[in-house]
């Protein structure tokens, strides 16, 4: 205890630490035996110190190795023809990316464990969004993730409980000390489950704006940098794509309608910025693995996949193989709406939507049930918002803004008037923002490359 001690008072008077004294940290996180696993007190003292003071590029890099090795990790036969890949998002509001870009990996060719997290706050998980179609299970064993992805391609699971253990020790009690913000221990926690995955290429997509977890486009630029600089030396080809979180993503927001928007996406028939971040991931991994010379080969190529019809099927297939009830999804597709109050927040006046604030309606899904405002809270999958007017579209006055799904009438009426607060309505169209800001490459990309 008191040699960690020391470790915590260099850190809090801004020394860096040595490699040794972070790996005796994470091994203290998830000792077994009362005698050496540190105190909960200790830890949180550390996560802050780290907080003020940084880590800088080594002791980011021990931290996060470290971390990694603190339990099991997967690990597939080399095969060129079939690399292994995923995608990783800092989370949003109707940030349902990873739904439909898993089963179109496949199908282009890659291996996908794609390991996921669950929602908290105003973002969305993926867990939760898969968990709310019948029988879906997420809790796969590292065997059986490792057999289903040689064999379907794909697997959409959560983090096994011997998978990264110090990271979740970690991340509860950053959760509760006010640490969860900081670059450092975030680019930590991301890329100790990432690597774990033993993947050949990594696209990350770092959000920025109302809804995201960084708001400050600079903060998450910087974050983004931290990740690709940090995955790409422990050996997984990674870049990064800024992307923006001002406006939720697509037209629905909510566990079950983001399902139904993911099964639009892969019809062919889903929104555009969605199919858009889906097409963009997919084709910087096709340039990352040498499957495509440059961006614009590559999206057609995306492209071409997601319209022929294989994702969907692969999909249907994913669906099956993790025991999802598929008469009761199929049902369930069919049906308008599953929940039991429904309202429509309308348009004031005519012109066009220049705002629809993701933060506000984020905390509406939230405040509804469907989001987390702490890790035990209870998921009700079936409200949310849809039929979401975006920034730049045309209105007239009575016409709906979005959808509310909620559980009681009473709940809906406090959701229409926190909504409404949520959009703009200027009397002459502004300029767009592109949705991808920006792309962070390698350090070491050649300059030819570059210009992707």
């Amino acid at each position: 205890m008191s040699s960690f001690l020391q470790s915590i008072e260099a850190k809090r008077d801004g020394h860096a630490l040595s490699d040794d004294a972070l790996r005796r940290f994470v091994a203290g996180v998830v000792a077994e035996v009362p005698q050496g696993r540190l105190p909960d007190y200790q830890i949180s003292a550390f996560l802050m110190a780290i907080y003020f003071q940084g880590l800088d590029d080594r002791e980011r890099r021990t931290l996060t190795l470290a971390m990694r090795d603190s339990g099991e990790t997967l690990s597939f036969a080399h095969d060129p023809t079939r690399p292994v890949v995923d995608k990783h998002s800092t989370g949003g509001v109707g940030d349902k990316v990873s739904l439909p870009l898993a089963p179109l990996l496949a199908c282009l060719g890659f291996r996908v464990p794609m390991i996921s997290g669950r929602g908290l706050g105003i973002t969305g998980g993926t867990l939760d969004k898969l968990e709310s179609i019948p029988g879906f299970t997420t809790r796969l064993s590292r065997d059986r993730i490792l057999r289903q992805v040689e064999t379907l391609g794909v697997a959409l699971a959560g983090q096994t409980e011997h998978m990264v253990p110090a990271d979740r020790r970690l991340y509860a009690l950053r959760d509760v000390t006010g640490t969860v913000p900081s670059r450092h221990l975030i680019t930590a926690s991301i890329l100790s489950k990432k690597l774990a995955e033993g993947l050949d290429c990594l696209v990350l997509d770092v959000k920025f704006g109302s809804g995201a977890f960084m708001r400050d486009f600079d903060q998450a630029r910087q974050l983004a940098r931290n990740l690709v600089d940090l995955a790409n030396d422990c050996g997984v080809h990674t870049r990064a794509l800024l992307t923006s979180m001002d406006s939720p993503l697509g037209r629905a927001a909510g566990n079950w309608l983001e399902i139904r928007e993911t099964v639009a996406c892969l019809s062919g028939s889903g929104p555009s910025d969605l199919r858009e971040l889906v097409l963009a991931c997919a084709a910087h991994l096709l340039v990352q693995t040498g499957r495509q010379p440059d961006l614009t080969d590559a999206i057609e190529a995306a492209a071409n996949c997601l319209d022929s019809g294989a994702p969907l099927a692969r999909w249907n297939d994913l669906l099956a193989a993790q025991g999802a009830d598929l008469a009761r999804y199929a049902s369930m597709l069919c049906a308008d709406t599953l929940a039991p109050a429904i309202g429509v927040v309308r348009a004031h006046h005519s012109g066009f939507v220049s705002r629809a604030d993701s933060r506000i309606l984020g905390e509406v899904i939230r405040d509804l049930g469907g989001g987390r405002l702490q890790q035990d809270s209870v998921i009700d999958p079936h409200v949310g918002i849809d039929q979401l007017a975006k920034p730049g579209e045309p209105i007239r006055a009575g016409e709906p803004l979005c959808r509310i799904h909620a559980r009681t009438a009473t709940a809906l009426e406090h959701a229409l008037t926190t909504a409404s607060a949520a959009f703009q309505i200027n009397e002459s169209p502004e300029p767009g923002s592109p949705l991808i800001r920006e792309v962070i490459l390698p350090p070491n990309l050649p300059r030819a490359r570059a210009e992707e």
